[in-house]
């Protein structure tokens, strides 16, 4: 398995999917980075298991669909640290830095 796993979350069904995959390579040793966007930024306060992907992975969301999902930015999803509203260049971290990049 590769060493880090880049996932990109655009999809709100997919929650489940970015859960398990991310436990199942964070057992194996992988360090996990996943970014929310466009409508996958619901997640952040529909799914109760949020805050434990938060323990796992290095998890961030893009502030701009947040807000455009009808969030206040400053209302910050339980689990994530306010460093963590950020843009798409959160994206590019993935793109450049990770072995493996995932979208879902």
């Amino acid at each position: 398995m590769s060493k880090s796993l880049g996932i990109f979350v655009t999809n709100p069904d997919q929650f489940k999917h970015v859960l398990g995959i991310t436990k199942a390579a964070t057992a194996k040793g992988s360090s996990v980075k996943v970014f929310f966007t466009w409508d996958a930024t619901l997640n952040a306060k529909k799914e109760t298991d949020f805050p434990e992907l938060c323990k796992l992975a290095d998890v961030s969301l893009c502030a701009d669909s947040y807000k455009n999902m009808g969030y206040d930015v400053e209302d910050i999803p339980e689990g994530l640290e306010a460093s963590k509203m950020g843009t798409q260049a959160q994206h590019g971290i993935i793109i450049e830095d990770f072995d493996c990049y995932l979208s879902l």
